[in-house]
C-alpha cells in the first residue's frame, strides 16, 4: 500500500480553497493509502505567532480536517511538534542542503518580504523535506506554490542515498489542476489564503450560513454578464470552480443552467450550494469533544512515531552516529 503525506499550518482560518485543494482530496486518499495527515505547527512559527492562539489553532484545525471527512480509522493525524523526529531528521539534512538552493527558494523570496528573514523561515523547505522522507512517502498532494520544494525533497532523498546508501524512497507530488488554486473572491488573480486582509476574499470552514450569502452576494465579476469559464473572466471562472466542487456538477453543466440568467441568480445558487456542505462540517465540527480530539492526535502520533524512528535510526546508522 502507498503511503501519502501532507499537512496544513495553523495559522489563520482554514478555509474553502484548503478543503478544495487539499482536505477534500485527502478524504478520497484515504480509501487506499497508508495516510498521513498532519498539523504543522513548527512551520507555523517561522513566522511570528501568538502561542495561546497557535495551540488553540492547531486543535482547531485537526478538529476540522475530521469534521470534513478524515476517519481517524483510515488515516494517521498528528501535530508536527508532537514528533520530535521532524527536527532532528531536518537537521541531519541540512548538513547535506546546499546553501545556494534554498536562496533560489520561491516561498522564502516572497514570505521574507513580508516577514523578518530568520534561519527558520529559509530553512522551511529541509523541514518539509523531513516531514515527507521520514515516512518513506510515495506521494504527497500539494498545491502548485509548493512543487519546487517537492523538488528539492526529491533532490536531498538523491544525493543521501547516493552518499551512504540506499535510505529513502523518492516521493512524487500530486497536483490537482483542475482546483490547485482557487483565487479570492475579492480579486480572481491573487489564491485565496488565510493571510488575507480582505476578510471577503475569503470563505472559511466556520463562516456561518449568513456570513457565506453576505461573501458570496458581494464577490467581484467580470465585465459582462455571461455565465461562462474562460480565461478573460477569471472572476467567474473561479466561481464556476468552486460552485462545481461543491455541487457535484460539472462546470459545463453549470454554464448549461446558468445561459441566459443574471449574477444574482449564479451567486444565490453558489451560497446555497457552499452553505449546503459547510452546514454538515459545522455541526460534525461543533460534536468533537475535547477528550476525543486528543486521544486521536494521542494515537496518531503513537503510530507516526514508530514509523518515523525506524527511518531516523537508519539515516543515524549510515551517518555514523551513536
Amino acid at each position: 500500500m502507498k503511503t501519502v503525506f501532507s499537512g496544513i499550518q495553523p495559522s489563520g482560518n482554514l478555509h474553502i480553497g484548503n478543503y478544495i485543494g487539499a482536505i477534500s482530496q485527502w478524504v478520497k486518499i484515504q480509501e487506499n493509502a497508508d495516510a498521513i495527515f498532519c498539523i504543522v505547527d513548527l512551520h507555523a512559527i517561522t513566522v511570528p505567532q501568538d502561542p495561546k492562539i497557535l495551540r488553540e489553532k492547531a486543535l482547531e484545525v485537526a478538529a476540522l480536517y475530521l469534521a470534513c471527512g478524515i476517519d481517524p480509522k483510515k488515516a494517521h493525524l498528528f501535530i508536527q511538534s508532537e514528533n520530535p523526529d521532524h527536527a532532528n531528521l531536518a537537521w541531519l539534512l541540512n548538513t547535506i542542503t546546499p546553501f545556494g538552493q534554498l536562496e533560489r527558494m520561491t516561498q522564502f523570496k516572497e514570505k521574507s518580504e513580508k516577514h523578518e528573514a530568520n534561519v527558520g523561515l529559509f530553512d522551511y523547505p529541509v523541514l518539509m523535506a523531513a516531514d515527507i522522507l521520514l515516512y518513506q512517502t510515495d506521494e504527497v498532494p500539494v498545491g502548485e506554490d509548493q512543487k519546487q520544494h517537492i523538488e528539492l525533497t526529491r533532490d536531498l532523498a538523491e544525493k543521501f542515498n547516493k552518499k551512504f546508501g540506499e535510505t529513502f524512497k523518492l516521493p512524487n507530488p500530486v497536483i490537482q489542476k483542475e482546483t490547485a488554486r482557487i483565487m479570492s473572491l475579492q480579486n480572481p488573480l491573487s489564491k485565496m489564503s488565510k493571510s488575507d486582509n480582505n476578510p471577503l476574499g475569503t470563505i472559511t470552514l466556520l463562516d456561518d450560513e449568513k456570513t457565506v450569502f453576505d461573501k458570496v452576494k458581494r464577490a467581484v465579476t467580470d465585465s459582462g454578464s455571461e455565465i461562462i469559464f474562460r480565461d478573460d473572466k477569471p472572476a467567474i471562472s473561479n466561481l464556476l470552480t468552486i460552485y462545481s466542487v461543491f455541487s457535484g456538477e460539472t462546470i459545463s453543466e453549470l454554464e448549461q443552467r446558468y445561459k441566459g440568467k443574471n449574477y444574482g441568480d449564479f451567486k444565490n445558487g453558489l451560497a446555497i450550494s457552499i452553505n449546503s456542505r459547510l452546514e454538515n462540517v459545522r455541526s460534525k465540527y461543533k460534536s468533537i469533544s475535547k477528550e476525543e480530539l486528543r486521544l486521536i492526535l494521542d494515537q496518531g502520533r503513537d503510530y507516526v512515531r514508530a514509523k518515523s524512528a525506524k527511518t531516523l535510526q537508519s539515516v543515524k546508522d549510515k551517518m555514523g552516529l551513536v
